[in-house]
């Protein structure tokens, strides 16, 4: 693929197919995320990539604890709830979902199993947790780094033919993702990548979300 054609055709994907990736084309593709930049080449990141019986642990704490009504432990801190513009553009992607799924509004179980699909991390065969290190934490930059090579992350992989979906529910337990992953009490947990090959059958895999114009977005001064 060109780079167009990846920024451009890739999709968050939230079906997989039981089928296993390769640890080999993993390593390749992080290999290619790690070329991300990151502020005075400091290079942050960690990844802790898990599959198996250990993302099974890792799926089932997390729905036991959600069900139960333990509250999220999420270690890199969210802020303020969305509003306005933002919390607008998040409902319009949940309705384009729940309208290919057939979820209806007031169909409580199914909209509880979709919820719990992300913290099942959508089912995929792999999960990638990112971390940085505990001797950086509250420095704004790094986070930055970390969101710049998780980007990275998910565009190798739609060049190699595998789907993603950056999820943060999958980490939100998380002394459940600590525990199963092995992941050092030195590093914080920032957010984890879905990663399997795409099932072209799932109905929200063809969702693609809408992006605002330039022209909302952009100032150009001087020109």
């Amino acid at each position: 693929m060109t780079y167009d054609e990846v920024v451009l055709g890739r999709r968050s994907i939230r079906g997989y197919l039981d089928k296993p990736v390769s640890k080999e084309l993993i390593s390749e593709v992080i290999g290619l995320a790690m070329r991300a930049p990151s502020s005075y080449n400091t290079q942050p990141w960690n990844f802790h990539v898990v599959t198996g019986a250990a993302l099974d642990a890792i799926r089932a704490g997390n729905v036991e604890r959600t069900v139960g009504g333990i509250p999220d432990s999420r270690e890199f801190r969210t802020g303020p709830k969305y509003d306005g513009l933002h919390r607008d553009r998040q409902i319009e992607v949940a309705k384009q979902l729940f309208g290919v799924m057939g979820i209806e509004r007031d169909d409580k179980a199914a909209r509880q199993d979709w919820v719990l699909r992300g913290f099942r991390q959508f089912d995929a065969p792999v999960s990638i947790v990112i971390t940085f290190d505990k001797t950086i934490e509250g420095s704004d930059i790094a986070p930055f780094d970390c969101g710049a090579v998780t980007n990275a992350l998910v565009n190798a992989a739609w060049s190699r033919g595998l789907g993603c979906v950056i999820n943060s529910q999958g980490i939100m337990q998380s002394p459940v993702v600590r525990e199963h992953a092995q992941i050092p009490d030195d590093e914080v947990i920032m957010i984890c990548v879905a990663m399997g090959w795409p099932d072209e059958s799932f109905p929200a895999n063809a969702v693609v979300s809408n992006r605002k114009a330039v022209d909302d977005a952009v100032r150009f001064i001087g020109f």
